[in-house]
C-alpha cells in the first residue's frame, strides 16, 4: 500500500485537542454520533488509522491527504512539511546543494549565516515537535487501552505502539542532531499541564538508544511488515546510524555497537542490493524493499504535498531538462536546487555517469562553474530522483510524485560498517569492510574496474564514497560534521561562508539555534552557544 490514507487523520487530531481536558471531562458523550477521546478507540480500526497519521506526518502538511488544513502556519504550506525542511537542513547547508531562488532563509542556510530568527530553522523545529506530540498522544492512549484488548487485536496494537515509539525516537534523533539540547516530553506529560524542560544531547542520546532497544521484540521481523512501516531492520539501521555518530552527540565513540547493529541488517535474509542503482530513485521504487529498509511513501493521487518528494524533484528541475519525459512532471520544474562545483569536482571527477553510473547529473545547457548563485543555468543538475518508472511510464499525477524517499538503505549500513571498522571499532574486520564497499562500487561501475584495495579504504575515501552513494538522501550535513568538515576551513565549497570561493565558518554552526519564538515562551530553554 504505497500511500498514507486520507481518512486516517482525524482520530489523532481529536485526541490532541481533547486530551488536556480529559481528567475534567472524563465521561462518554450521551450522543452516540459525537466522537471524543473517551470513545475514539471504540472502533478497533482507529488504532491503525491513527498510526497512519504518524507515518503521514513524514510527508504531509495538514489534516488530509492533500495540501490544505495546515497544521503549521506559513505563507507557503509546503515549507511546513517534515521532509522538505529536513532535506533542506541536511543538503542546502552543504556542498551537495545550492539553491537559486534567492530566498533569504535558504541563502543563509548555504552561506552559514543563519540565526535564531531564520524561518526554516523555526519551521523545522515546529514540525519536529508537533510530530513528537502526535506520537506521545498516540502512545498515551494505547497505554490506557491496551489492557482492555485481547487476542490478535492486542498483539497488533502492541506492534503499532512499538512503531509509534520508533517514529518518536527518530524525530527526537533528528532534533538532537540538528538542535543539540532540546525540550523533552513523553506520553507521561499531559499537554497543557507543564512547560517542557530542556534535555542534554547526551541524555537524549541515552533515551533514544533505550527506546530503540526496548521496542525491538515487539516489531515485525525484517522485511515482513506492510510496506513503508517500521520493522526490526529499520530499528537496527537506526541504531547503526545512532552509534556511528555517538562521539558527536556524547563525546564517547560507539563504533563497536555500530558494527553490531550493522551486522544485524547485513546478515538479515530479506536484504540485498538492487542491481540497478538508478532504479532506487524512480516512481516504482516501492518494488525494491530488499534495499530500501524504510521509506517515506509517496503516491501522486493520495499524498499530495508540496513539501515531500514533490519538492525534491520539482526544485531540481529546470533549464533545458525535459520535465515531462525525462523527469515525469508535466506541470514543470521550479528551477531551484543544483550541485555545487566543489562537490562534483571532489566526488565525481567524471560527472558524465559513463564511468560511475551513480553520477546522475544533467549538464546540457548548464555550466559547471557557479559565479552567480541565483542563475539556475550555473551548476550541474541532479537527476537522481524522477517521477518515471523503471519501464519509462510517467507517475500517476502531473504534479505530485510517486517516488518514495529512502530514510534507510542497505548501502548506508554497508558504509556505516566500513567506517566504524576504519575508525577502530571491534567486532568487524577490514576484509569484510572492503568487500562491502566494493559491492557498491561494482554496482556503480558495472564491473570491478572501480574496486579499491585495502590501502585505499580510509576516512578520506569514505566521506567521498558516502557522497557518491548517498547524495541528496538527507545525510550530508551529519556526515560532514562527523568527519570534522562541515565547519572550519579544512574543506570549503562554493559560497560556504557566504563567499563565492568558500570560506571557513565557525564551529557553533554544527548545531542550529533554538528558535527565538520558542525561547520567548519557554523559560526552561537555554540557547546554544554562539547564537
Amino acid at each position: 500500500m504505497k500511500r498514507y490514507t486520507k481518512k486516517l487523520v482525524p482520530a489523532l487530531l481529536l485526541l490532541l485537542v481533547t486530551s488536556s481536558c480529559k481528567k475534567a471531562l472524563d465521561t462518554s458523550p450521551i450522543d452516540p454520533l459525537v466522537t471524543t477521546s473517551a470513545n475514539v478507540f471504540n472502533n478497533p480500526g482507529a488504532y491503525k488509522e491513527s498510526l497512519a497519521k504518524l507515518y503521514g506526518s513524514l510527508a504531509l502538511t495538514g489534516q488530509k491527504g492533500q495540501f490544505g488544513a495546515a497544521e503549521i502556519q506559513a505563507s507557503d504550506e509546503g515549507t511546513t512539511a517534515f521532509l522538505r525542511e529536513y532535506w533542506a537542513a541536511q543538503e542546502i547547508t552543504t556542498d551537495e546543494c545550492l539553491n537559486a531562488w534567492g530566498d533569504g532563509g535558504l541563502v543563509d542556510y548555504h552561506g552559514g549565516t543563519w540565526s535564531n530568527l531564520n524561518l526554516y530553522v523555526q519551521l523545522m523545529y515546529q514540525r519536529l515537535f508537533i510530530n513528537i506530540a502526535y506520537c506521545n498522544e498516540y502512545i498515551r492512549n494505547v497505554n490506557n487501552n491496551l489492557g482492555g484488548l485481547s487476542g490478535t487485536l492486542q498483539t497488533d496494537v502492541s506492534r503499532y505502539r512499538a512503531e509509534a515509539r520508533f517514529l518518536r525516537a527518530y524525530f527526537y534523533w533528528v532534533a538532537m542532531d540538528l538542535y543539540g539540547n532540546v525540550p523533552f516530553a513523553t506520553e507521561a506529560d499531559l499537554p497543557g499541564t507543564f512547560t517542557p524542560k530542556q534535555i542534554s544531547r547526551a541524555d537524549l542520546f541515552n533515551y533514544i538508544e533505550g527506546e530503540l532497544k526496548a521496542i525491538e521484540p515487539d516489531l515485525a521481523a525484517p522485511g515482513t511488515n506492510e510496506y513503508a512501516r517500521v520493522d526490526q531492520g529499520a530499528d537496527w539501521a537506526m541504531l547503526s546510524r545512532l552509534y556511528l555518530n555517538a562521539a558527536v552527540y556524547t563525546g564517547t565513540a560507539r563504533y563497536a555497537d555500530c558494527i553490531t547493529y550493522s551486522n544485524k541488517v547485513i546478515n538479515a535474509a530479506n536484504y540485498s542490493l538492487v542491481s540497478n542503482y538508478r532504479n532506487l530513485f524512480l516512481a516504482d521504487n516501492n518494488s525494491y524493499r530488499n534495499e530500501i529498509i524504510l521509506p517515506i511513501a509517496e503516491n501522486g493521487l493520495n499524498t499530495q504535498s508540496y513539501g515531500d518528494m514533490t519538492f525534491v524533484i520539482h526544485a531540481a528541475t529546470g533549464g533545458s531538462m525535459d520535465a515531462i519525459n525525462y523527469i515525469g512532471i508535466p506541470s514543470g520544474g521550479w528551477a531551484g536546487n543544483r550541485m555545487t562545483t566543489s562537490f562534483v569536482n571532489k566526488v565525481f571527477p567524471d560527472p558524465s555517469g559513463n564511468t560511475d553510473k551513480r553520477a546522475v547529473f544533467y549538464t546540457n545547457g548548464q555550466t559547471l562553474a557557479i559565479t552567480n548563485p541565483v542563475i539556475f543555468a550555473q551548476g550541474y543538475l541532479s537527476a537522481k530522483y524522477k517521477n518515471v518508472t523503471s519501464t519509462g511510464a510517467l507517475g500517476s499525477n502531473d504534479t505530485f510524485v510517486d517516488t518514495d524517499f529512502p530514510i534507510f538503505r542497505l548501502s548506508e549500513v554497508y558504509l556505516n560498517y566500513a567506517e566504524a571498522v576504519v575508525r577502530g571499532g571491534t567486532g568487524g574486520d577490514a576484509a569484510t569492510a572492503l568487500t562491502l564497499v566494493n559491492r557498491l562500487r561494482q554496482r556503480g561501475y558495472g564491473n570491478t574496474s572501480g574496486n579499491i584495495n585495502a590501502s585505499q579504504l580510509n576516512l578520506s575515501f569514505l566521506i567521498d564514497e558516502r557522497g557518491r552513494e548517498l547524495y541528496w538522501e538527507a545525510l550530508r550535513r551529519t556526515d560532514l560534521i562527523r568527519f570534522g568538515l562541515f565547519t572550519g576551513g579544512s574543506y570549503v565549497w562554493d559560497y560556504k561562508g557566504n563567499v563565492a570561493a568558500g570560506a571557513a565558518t565557525d564551529a557553533h554552526l554544527n548545531v542550529f539555534p533554538i528558535p527565538a519564538s520558542d525561547l520567548q515562551i519557554n523559560p526552561n530553554l537555554k540557547q546554544n552557544p554562539g547564537y
